[in-house]
């Protein structure tokens, strides 16, 4: 809700879509909040339902990848390729897997702003890396693990052309940095034909 509030009040008509029930109440009370306006909808971004609605769509903070079949990402990609307008924009921000390869850290300890302590534990295959945080808080351990797709530019170039959208840009982070091998992030622009 965080990214959606923020256009909402710049005057965008915004239609949120998560498959968390938590995060859609949690948008939902952040709007309220804020004065703003959202429409929220509960799916699988596998299965989007939407065609031809949207001028643009916006995946942020890594939220795209954790599929463990490529299938279903490009099933999403081309969900979104569908959901845009003819001309719309699809703005897509991941973890940069070139990066990830290079500095490559198996295990690494954080001590978080509550006192407590998390351990994250990676495993690196082809296709991606498992990731398994372990949260030490007042004497209980909470574990939780997941699977993100590592995409460098050419292979995100391939799936988003396949999909259907043509990429224009890309960069390495938010403050506009070029995309290198020393940028964590991925940030690419990509375009539906407007026929």
């Amino acid at each position: 809700a965080r990214h959606s509030v923020v256009l909402a009040k710049r005057g965008m008509n915004v239609t949120g879509y998560d498959f968390s029930a938590d995060y859609l109440e949690e948008a939902a009370a952040r709007a309220k909040k804020a004065g703003v306006g959202l429409t929220l909808k509960r799916g699988d971004m596998r299965r989007l339902k939407f065609r031809n609605e949207f001028d643009a769509v916006i995946n942020l903070f890594s939220s795209f990848g954790y599929f463990q079949r490529f299938a279903d990402d490009m099933r999403t990609l081309k969900g979104v390729a569908r959901a845009l307008k003819p001309g719309g924009y699809f703005l897509l921000e991941t973890i940069h897997g070139g990066y990830i390869r290079k500095n490559f850290r198996p295990r690494t300890w954080a001590k978080l702003a509550d006192g407590s302590y998390q351990l994250d534990r990676v495993e690196a295959g082809k296709d991606g890396m498992l990731n398994t945080w372990i949260v030490i808080r007042k004497g209980r351990v909470q574990e939780k693990s997941f699977f993100l797709r590592l995409y460098s530019r050419a292979r995100i170039s391939a799936a988003l052309r396949k999909a259907g959208l043509k990429p224009l840009k890309f960069w390495g982070g938010f403050s506009g940095a070029k995309l290198t091998a020393s940028t964590n992030r991925l940030i690419v622009l990509a375009r539906k034909a407007k026929r």
